[in-house]
């Protein structure tokens, strides 16, 4: 005998019960079921405390001491702001639960008058570890005023360049302009910092001030420094060099030295000739010779009178001697002359 087949969906099965009696179910068509979602555990956005990581701030100025109120901000790679917030009393601020990857931290505000901000820095997120980060803020920069002056008459000097350094480190160099002044910039390291100022470079016609002055200069404060000059002096410098016509001639005094020529010292000679203590007058005339003068013997010092008293001598006894030649020649004439008859 021929069936008629069952549709799928009105598929029974034929179940046999202890009563015998025979009876249709419908069947349940075979379909996986979705599974039911969780809320007990964390899904696919929200990742695990080991999944994230943090960055922890601490606070400080050159001289170690903790600064709150110091404003900082958390940039994530898109430019999102990740975190914000400011430092505690402790100078200390944390920024948890950060996904890992490159962060930006900008400081906004150092929270202090005589404190700067720190440049922009990168922050490296690593699952599991929290960042720490000390970060010092520098003090403000002092503005220092140069004035170069005279030091009689206070003029303003242009040219003058000094050295301004503390310790045994220059850390700036200034030059006075036309109106005599300049501007600069001194970066200290405490809340009261003490430096040295040294003139390298006198104005024109100045002498240069050689000793070093010292100053205090405070974070973000003006401080004047001024540099007297004395003008050069003009009758300072090299004697002008001797007129070769003012050199005396041998024998006489000079301008530095008032005594003559030690006796028996010639002027033209370093040897010393011998003095005679009592010079006998020579019968002999004296030879001609320049201006009539006396031979040389060595006696330049002998007072006048005296060479005076022994040309009268020498004189006296010449005379004598022609006259008493010439007695002597009339007598001999006398006696050789015939008598008159």
């Amino acid at each position: 005998m021929l069936t008629r087949p069952l549709a799928p969906a009105l598929a029974a099965t034929v179940v046999t019960a202890v009563t015998g009696t025979l009876f249709w179910a419908p069947a349940v068509s075979a379909q996986t079921p979705e599974p039911t979602p969780s809320t007990s555990g964390p899904t696919k956005d929200t990742p695990t405390e080991a999944e994230t990581g943090g960055v922890r701030i601490l606070k400080k100025d050159p001289g170690g001491d903790v600064m709150s109120g110091a404003a900082f901000t958390l940039l994530d790679t898109t430019g999102e702001v990740a975190g914000k917030d400011a430092t505690d009393a402790r100078g200390q601020l944390a920024f948890d639960d950060l996904a890992p990857g490159v962060y930006r931290l900008k400081e906004t505000s150092s929270g202090s008058p005589l404190h700067d901000t720190v440049p922009d820095r990168d922050v490296i997120v690593t699952p599991g570890t929290t960042t720490p980060l000390t970060i010092t803020d520098p003090f403000k920069a002092a503005k220092v005023f140069l004035q170069a002056k005279d030091d009689k008459t206070g003029k303003l000097l242009p040219g003058s360049t000094v050295n301004i350094g503390t310790g045994g480190e220059t850390v700036l160099t200034l030059t006075t302009g036309a109106k005599g002044t300049a501007t600069g910039e001194l970066t200290v390291t405490s809340r009261t910092t003490e430096f040295w100022v040294k003139q390298i470079k006198a104005p024109a016609g100045y002498d240069l001030y050689k000793p070093a002055k010292t100053f205090t200069a405070d974070p973000g404060a003006p401080v004047t420094v001024t540099v007297t000059n004395a003008k050069t002096s003009t009758g300072s410098g090299t004697p002008p060099a001797p007129d070769p016509s003012d050199t005396p001639a041998p024998g006489e005094p000079d301008d530095n030295e008032n005594t003559p020529t030690p006796p028996g010292k010639h002027p033209d000679s370093d040897t010393t000739a011998p003095v005679t203590d009592n010079p006998e007058p020579s019968s002999t005339p004296p030879s001609p010779g320049a201006d009539g003068a006396l031979a040389h013997t060595g006696a330049n010092a002998t007072p006048w009178w005296l060479a005076a008293g022994g040309g009268l001598l020498l004189a006296t006894g010449t005379a004598a001697v022609a006259v008493a030649r010439r007695r002597r020649t009339d007598n001999a004439d006398e006696e050789t002359s015939p008598t008159e008859g």
